[in-house]
């Protein structure tokens, strides 16, 4: 046995001191598991809760100067938002099934016809169309780390829906949810209601922005949790609140603006070439005086080609460093916006705006950066997108306004497939090509390869067939001929001809 304590409980207890010893000999195994001086073993032991309640609104505050002061903060947010939701939104395909499991046509273009005139005007101020509203949306979520909705149904006194759906949406900032709203009778944290099993069962909101300048009495509301979509980025199991996503890269932006920052500064003094004047001993210099007995200031300035002829004793001119910009700003730089990326999700390319490689490289680094926006998009689509659809076909029932046939099955009513952006084609040619023919193997279908596209396949052939249709009235007729020459690793020229008609 070891020292004077083991011995002494291996006396009193030696099935302790057994575990002991075990215990010892585990963490032999982990160096990270015993503290030493080259090891500071910063520690998190507490809650999910418990940390975004020490550091929730710092996180957020940070954030959000960040994306209005920090340009490459912006630009990982454009990044995101653009990649996860897209210029035209979360594309929705209505495939309500028959009982025979086939989609049931009149009733999918049915409901996209309603969803199209509800995508105009979906919030309750109407400042925003669909696609706008998840743009924000998924901003608000990304930055500080949670996004709030409202479900607006049916007739609200002083609310007027946006279309003959009666459905709409109220887009709500996280401050309105109190981070310091916490009670024990009932079940609150951090503005959150839950029952025993830690289910959300409502969210007390404030009533006014306690942002706003003219707010003095805050008070909140109890709202059901059935009528709010609580979009929030976790790390956490049982987290009830979210985080930025910045939080584990703020000190690194916080770094990278400074260091830029200081490098401008300098890179401007040098510009400025500024010089001085380096004295010498206190007993070789006579200040010059005026009739008043004051020193009188020297006015030396620079001109090209001058001579200093008038430098008293024991002076001499210097000039300020002058190599700036620093050589190392930019590896420097592009180092840090790596670990950035990494951080974020976003791809180095799209963050530091460098895109030099070969077609392999920037196609690779898109391969995988795309699972990274491919993992926030479904995440934005089960939280936010999803829940909006359906309650939307929910409503749209209600209100009448689509017939259910007999032999549709209701399960399957709101049944429908989301689109997010796909991933752009590097080289078009061959990105189309192999597409051709994988469709031609039977390996992939039409409506996949639409959808990849990021187009609806029923609007598409609706599209084509208007368009064949007057081709065929106007008595056009087109055939397309595409010839490639694609050069091998030996440098031979292999001739491929196409023929679309």
């Amino acid at each position: 046995m070891g020292n004077m304590l083991d011995r002494t409980i291996a006396w009193f207890s030696p099935s302790r001191a057994v575990r002991r010893a075990h215990a010892r000999k585990v963490l032999s195994y982990y160096e990270a598991g015993k503290p030493d001086r080259q090891r500071k073993q910063r520690r998190e032991s507490g809650s999910g809760d418990t940390a975004v309640l020490r550091a929730g609104t710092s996180l957020r505050e940070q954030a959000r100067h960040f994306d209005q002061n920090h340009d490459i903060s912006r630009g990982v947010l454009n990044t995101l938002v653009q990649n996860i939701v897209g210029p035209h939104g979360i594309g929705v395909e209505f495939q309500p099934r028959t009982s025979d499991g086939d989609i049931h046509d009149d009733t999918a273009n049915r409901l996209q016809e309603l969803w199209r005139q509800w995508s105009r005007r979906p919030e309750a101020t109407w400042d925003h169309d669909w696609a706008s509203a998840q743009r924000i949306m998924a901003r608000t979520w990304l930055r500080d780390g949670e996004a709030l909705s409202q479900i607006l149904r049916g007739t609200i006194r002083g609310l007027l829906h946006g279309s003959r759906v009666p459905f709409s949406l109220e887009l709500i900032e996280p401050d309105l949810l109190p981070l310091n709203y916490n009670t024990d009778s009932p079940n609150i944290t951090a503005g959150v209601e839950r029952n025993g099993w830690n289910r959300p069962v409502a969210f007390h909101i404030l009533k006014e922005h306690p942002g706003n300048a003219s707010v003095w009495n805050i008070d909140t509301k109890r709202v059901s949790a059935d009528r709010i979509l609580h979009l929030k980025m976790t790390d956490r199991i049982g987290q009830s609140r979210g985080v930025s996503i910045f939080a584990s890269v703020m000190s690194r932006i916080d770094d990278i603006k400074d260091y830029e920052e200081s490098e401008r500064i300098a890179a401007k003094v040098a510009a400025s070439m500024a010089a001085y004047i380096k004295k010498g001993a206190p007993d070789t210099y006579d200040a010059e005086v005026n009739d008043d007995g004051e020193e009188q200031a020297r006015d030396l300035r620079f001109a090209p080609g001058m001579v200093f002829d008038d430098l008293e004793p024991g002076e001499e001119i210097g000039t300020i460093d002058t190599t700036r910009p620093n050589s190392n700003l930019e590896p420097h730089r592009n180092g840090q916006l790596r670990a950035l990326s990494a951080g974020t999700g976003v791809t180095y390319s799209s963050c530091s705006k460098d895109y030099n490689g070969t077609y392999s490289a920037q196609r690779q680094e898109l391969v995988e950066g795309w699972g990274a926006y491919g993992v926030l998009a479904s995440e934005f689509i089960s939280q936010f997108v999803r829940p909006v659809q359906e309650q939307f076909v929910a409503m749209c029932e209600l209100a009448g306004l689509i017939e259910i046939p007999d032999n549709i099955n209701r399960e399957t009513l709101d049944d429908a497939l989301f689109i997010p952006p796909q991933m752009p084609w590097i080289d078009p040619l061959k990105e189309a090509n192999s597409w051709v023919v994988l469709e031609g193997a039977g390996y992939a279908s039409g409506p996949e390869i639409i959808r990849r596209r990021g187009g609806n396949p029923r609007d598409v052939i609706e599209q084509e067939s208007r368009w064949k249709r007057m081709q065929k009235e106007k008595g056009i007729s087109t055939s397309v001929e595409i010839t490639t020459n694609d050069t091998d690793e030996e440098g031979n020229t292999n001739a491929k001809t196409r023929i679309s008609l």
